[in-house]
């Protein structure tokens, strides 16, 4: 019987976000495969017992980005990891999206200001402002030219603390067309998913936002699929993804450009798309007995 550690997060002393977890505990279960919810960061885990480990929502890993890349090296050499170590490192830090563009891979324009880097902020159009290590909208707010004293604190903390911050324009095509999800697993395209704009006009880097407003079943186009597999066929040494995420907006141009490619820890949104859970359970027992 395969054995299975999908990875999670020590919520402690909230409860856990990922409404999957156990649902996909149960459907490995069912498949045939000894499952465990296992936390990323519990020293007393043998990974070494396991076939296979599934990074699945380790969703506090961007407060901790560097130990959680040397935990994902030290578990990918004493089992198989999903998405392998190597995918992990290049994945936790979205200059990432520059290599994408540099590929050809059509992307939202991106400048990375690193601490002692000057404040080098749009004067003429809306902007984003957030780390190359986050997720959930973390320390990320739109800015329009007129708030500039109020973007350059942002990147003051974010300097302070060691982050290294982005700097986008904001594309307005998302507060009509939203922002899709696509969702790969095995190899196949699985689902995918459309949210309201996350980021509203005034509303402070540190505050807590709403990750994923008004998530619906999305039905990609042929332009959306094209992209997100060019993005996916422009990760560099990156043997076969067990799962993939490729978020996309639209640009000026109407075309859809990639957001974010999220390799590491993507919530699958199983509770939106039931019909999923199987196929997903299949794939990772597959990939377990390999």
């Amino acid at each position: 019987m395969p054995r299975v550690a999908l990875v999670t997060y020590d919520p402690h002393p909230e409860p856990s976000k990922d409404a999957d977890l156990p649902v996909l505990v149960a459907a490995l279960r069912e498949a045939g495969a000894e499952a465990d919810a296992v936390f990323w960061d519990d020293g007393d885990v043998d990974w070494a017992g396991y076939d296979l480990a599934v990074i699945r929502s380790t969703w506090d890993y961007t407060w901790r980005a560097g130990e959680f890349v040397a935990w994902a090296e030290r578990c990918g050499k004493v089992t198989r990891l999903a998405n392998p170590a190597q995918v992990v490192r290049w994945n936790t830090d979205k200059r990432y999206l520059g290599e994408l563009a540099e590929a050809g891979v059509p992307v939202v324009p991106t400048r990375y200001l690193a601490p002692g880097d000057p404040a080098d902020l749009p004067a003429d159009h809306e902007y984003v402002v957030k780390p190359t290590s986050g997720a959930g909208a973390r320390y990320a707010a739109r800015y329009t030219p007129d708030q500039h004293d109020s973007a350059v604190r942002q990147l003051e903390r974010m300097h302070a603390e060691g982050l290294t911050a982005m700097v986008q324009p904001y594309m307005r095509a998302i507060d009509a067309g939203g922002e899709r999800a696509l969702q790969f697993f095995g190899g196949r395209l699985l689902h995918a998913s459309r949210k309201r704009a996350v980021l509203a006009p005034g509303t402070a880097f540190d505050a807590t936002k709403v990750a994923h407003p008004g998530l619906e079943p999305w039905t990609p186009t042929p332009a959306e699929r094209a992209v997100a597999e060019r993005a996916l066929a422009a990760v560099p040494d990156a043997p076969e993804l067990l799962y993939a995420r490729v978020d996309l907006v639209d640009g000026e141009d109407g075309q859809p450009r990639v957001m974010e490619l999220e390799l590491v820890e993507p919530n699958l949104f199983l509770f939106l798309h039931p019909e999923s859970v199987r196929p997903v359970a299949e794939a990772v027992l597959a990939a377990a007995r390999r």
